[in-house]
């Protein structure tokens, strides 16, 4: 990870270490004068038609988020506007895991890819951009009810199982997105990313909490509309970013659902366009069938569900006994009692135990390493459970430091040895550590023997919940799944290098607002060297018009404009709707 750069801002200094490795500079300098074109064609199409179809908050919403309609934004802008409203924004190297990305959201940060796309996908990228994440994102975070929405979101989805055909998927969508943007990408190693895309799409097996969840993602923060079926407003990013999407979506043909928990039965492509969409009356709506679902989730139900759920994952989960320990590890085996409550539960590999997600000192995956293994459940004979003991309960038990005690679980299993230390938080008693010690279940089968050195036994009568991740991530040291796949960064020839400045120079006249006889010479150097080039012809065109100046060379530029829109199908609807703003401009108030 680059150099970390906060901009002062609360939340962004707020994240921990395993959040922070996705971190990259923005690399503002990088931004091409053709990219800041892209940016402000994209943007005065999005003000121009995105002011009568977004949800109202949309426009004022983008100057609460430092945006502005000329030029692609600066990150500390940003922050500085977001920190307001008790947000924040980094820059990242395109997609990033679903369970970062989520957890992002609940630190109330904003998640923005450095890169923004090139002048041929202008309308549409599968890969995520700064167009996308900051013109799709950050406006509607000033409305109150949909920014609690968001980081609640992000809460739950951070906690949520997710399985090794999430990330195969994940890593496969980077990959085709990567591949799309590159300037000179092969369409045979196009359609062979999209087939892998497809297949993995088609083989999940059954979706993940996180597969599950990442659909109402979609259909909702991505892909949402608001308000009535017959005449929605539009709020999902996905379509406040995309100027082709954004229009074609409230065409009949897209077919518009109201938003419930059916959502979750639809899948997603992420590289097509949306065949239906889903209508929130509002955003409580979100927040109530959010809840629905949450309510089915490991992290609420904990027990044997949510333990098989962590065995299935095979990834680091964390486990939590009602006493409030924690335990932290890939999850191998249960046993249950003839009731159906978790009995046992046993972890492979480095293990850490903590408390209030905090990692309890001496009890990290380096003193755990080779797993952890615990009873669960009440002792017989006794009315209330061992982690409500008082020291005197304690002591009628037994359990007392230096002395031989053997403790027998309603389940069958019956624990023997000498008690070297109890742990105990907020007078809750959470874990016993015993020398001398043997475990086993019911059947006699041995769980814990002596020869295994010391035996740490956590305390709780059930497990209460269960989620991904470990509870102290950054003393787990738990390094989220990051790709090895980086983005694409061009590098410019002579010949490209040559267009920036001719876009350079159209740029300049405009902030100057003089010398317009000099696009002339802009004119012509594009038509001899960049004679495919529409947009830096489009933005000459403008700035003649809006002067009333070189009347015979705007005409000439807007001939060239109409017979490239007449006869390469491509550009039809890019040049007529640039055509149509210069006829009807952009409010001055919101351009800068």
């Amino acid at each position: 990870m680059s150099r970390f750069n906060d901009f002062n801002n609360p939340q962004v200094t707020a994240l921990p270490a395993h959040l922070k490795q996705f971190i990259v500079d923005q690399n503002y300098a990088h931004y091409t004068p053709v990219d800041h074109a892209v940016w402000r064609y994209v943007m005065r199409q999005n003000y121009s038609y995105l002011k009568d179809v977004a949800y109202y908050p949309y426009i004022p919403g983008l100057q609460k988020a430092g945006l502005t309609i000329e030029k692609i934004p600066d990150l500390k802008e940003m922050n500085n506007a977001l920190a307001k409203i008790g947000w924040g924004a980094v820059t990242v190297d395109g997609f990033i895991p679903p369970a970062a990305f989520m957890e992002y959201q609940a630190y109330r940060v904003l998640v923005i890819a450095a890169d923004i796309r090139q002048l041929k996908h202008i309308e549409y990228t599968p890969a995520p951009d700064i167009i996308h994440e900051s013109a799709g994102h950050a406006p509607i975070i000033a409305d109150k009810d949909y920014h609690e929405y968001l980081s609640y979101f992000g809460s739950i989805g951070a906690k949520a199982m997710f399985s090794a055909q999430d990330f195969e998927l994940y890593e496969t969508i980077r990959a085709l997105s990567i591949l799309k943007e590159m300037p000179d990408a092969d369409e045979a190693e196009i359609k062979k990313a999209e087939e892998l895309v497809a297949f993995r799409q088609d083989n999940m097996g059954e979706p993940s909490e996180m597969a599950l969840l990442s659909r109402l993602h979609w259909w909702t923060v991505e892909y949402g509309l608001i308000g009535n079926l017959d005449e929605p407003k539009i709020y999902g990013a996905g379509l406040l970013s995309s100027i082709g999407e954004s229009a074609s979506c409230m065409t009949k043909q897209v077919n518009k659902l109201p938003y419930t928990i059916d959502a979750v039965k639809y899948s997603y492509d992420i590289t097509k366009t949306q065949p239906q969409l889903f209508v929130t009356p509002n955003f409580q709506n979100l927040i109530d069938v959010l809840e629905q679902f949450a309510a089915t989730m490991s992290f609420r139900r904990g027990g044997e569900y949510g333990l098989q759920k962590a065995i299935d994952s095979k990834n680091t989960c964390t486990a939590v006994y009602s006493s409030g320990l924690q335990v932290s590890g890939t999850f191998t085996a249960l046993a249950t009692d003839k009731e159906g409550n978790v009995s046992f539960l046993k972890t492979n590999g480095p293990t850490a135990l903590s408390a209030g997600n905090k990692q309890l000192k001496g009890h990290g995956k380096s003193y755990h390493k080779d797993g952890f293994s615990s009873p669960v459940g009440r002792l017989k004979n006794f009315e209330k459970p061992l982690e409500d003991f008082t020291l005197n309960d304690l002591k009628t038990a037994g359990i007392e430091t230096g002395k031989n005690t053997m403790l027998q679980f309603e389940s069958g299993v019956t624990v023997t040895g000498k008690v070297k230390a109890v742990h105990a938080e907020n007078n809750r008693v959470q874990l016993i550590t015993f020398t001398g010690c043997t475990a086993k279940d019911e059947a006699g089968n041995i769980l814990f023997d002596p020869a295994w050195g010391v035996y740490d036994m956590a305390v709780g009568e059930k497990i209460t919940s269960v989620f991904c991740g470990a509870a102290d991530k950054d003393a787990f040291l738990e390094i989220a799944y990051k790709s090895v796949t980086g983005t694409h960064h061009p590098e410019y020839d002579e010949h490209t290098l040559q267009l920036h400045k001719l876009y350079q120079q159209v740029r300049n006249r405009r902030h100057m607002g003089q010398n317009f006889g000099y696009l002339g010479n802009v004119w012509l150097m594009l038509q001899k060297i960049h004679h495919d080039d529409w947009l830096c012809a489009l933005e000459i065109l403008e700035l003649l018009d809006h002067e009333g100046v070189e009347r015979t060379l705007a005409a000439e530029i807007r001939r060239f404009l109409e017979h490239k829109a007449a006869t390469e199908p491509e550009y039809k609807k890019l040049i007529t709707d640039g055509l149509y703003l210069i006829k009807h401009p952009v409010e001055q108030k919101l351009v800068v």
